[in-house]
């Protein structure tokens, strides 16, 4: 039977403040460019009073809210390409549920130095290279177009699956190296693909009853707001606008994982 608990019996008025905070900032930063997990999924373990695999899906059903909302948003006002976007969902909806299946037997670790050293290496190079992402450049031939956003959306759905800290910007990024999108057309197709890897973890996790589900409906609504005020922002302010965030929120992820490196390491 699924936990029917609106919060954990020992979470005070406090914490839950700061959950609902925690929710609606994810639910913003994830609806520009990806990466409200490192908000929210932190947060969670902190001051939530649960276990990691609660945090986890807790997570995971709260995140669904705001990136269905941010994935509306988008595909309303800056229509993506829904040929590459709904076939690279279906690829990573059944992949996350496959790396969510393992994520409690895979160690994060080994994991984490490869993400830091790939968010350190995809900085520099957004840094650099102030156009990247400005403009749409996709010049490749349908198969090949196809075949990478394939390829990109497994390897993505699984890892969001396993871990998740990331998810959407590793999206938006490989959109836009990979597949000449820019910016706002590769976060508009990122809502989409990783509404479709919340919902894939979440199939695993909800029939473990692993996910406090009243909370997670209680952060999702705080998750919706922020993401229908990022998308909103993210649409009108354009491609420059969302460049600047990805280069903090990827800094941030990068800070972040490498604490978590260096303590492991310790």
């Amino acid at each position: 039977m699924l936990p029917l608990d609106l919060v954990p019996a020992d979470l005070s008025g406090l914490a839950l403040l700061l959950l609902l905070v925690a929710a609606f900032a994810a639910g913003w930063v994830d609806a520009v460019v990806g990466g409200g997990g490192l908000i929210q999924l932190p947060v969670l373990l902190l001051v939530g009073g649960m276990t990691p695999l609660q945090a986890l899906g807790t997570n995971k059903l709260a995140s669904v809210f705001g990136t269905l909302t941010s994935a509306t948003t988008y595909f309303r006002r800056a229509r993506p390409a829904v040929r590459t976007a709904l076939p690279m969902a279906a690829g990573a909806f059944v992949l996350a549920l496959a790396g969510a299946s393992v994520a409690s037997r895979l160690p994060a670790e080994v994991i984490k130095p490869v993400i830091v050293l790939a968010l350190v290496a995809v900085a520099v190079v957004t840094a650099a290279r102030p156009s990247l992402g400005d403009l749409a450049r996709t010049r490749r031939a349908a198969g090949s177009h196809y075949l990478l956003a394939m390829v990109l959306a497994v390897v993505i759905g699984f890892y969001d699956g396993v871990l998740g800290p990331g998810t959407g910007t590793f999206l938006v990024i490989g959109l836009i190296a990979l597949l000449g999108y820019d910016f706002l057309h590769a976060s508009a197709t990122a809502k989409i693909v990783n509404a479709a890897t919340n919902l894939g973890a979440l199939a695993f996790f909800l029939p473990t009853g692993a996910v406090l589900v009243g909370l997670g409906v209680v952060l999702g609504l705080a998750n919706v707001a922020g993401a229908y005020l990022g998308s909103r922002m993210a649409i009108a302010k354009g491609n420059r606008f969302i460049r600047v965030v990805f280069l903090v929120v990827a800094t941030a992820l990068i800070v972040r994982l490498g604490v978590d490196v260096v303590r492991d390491l310790a």
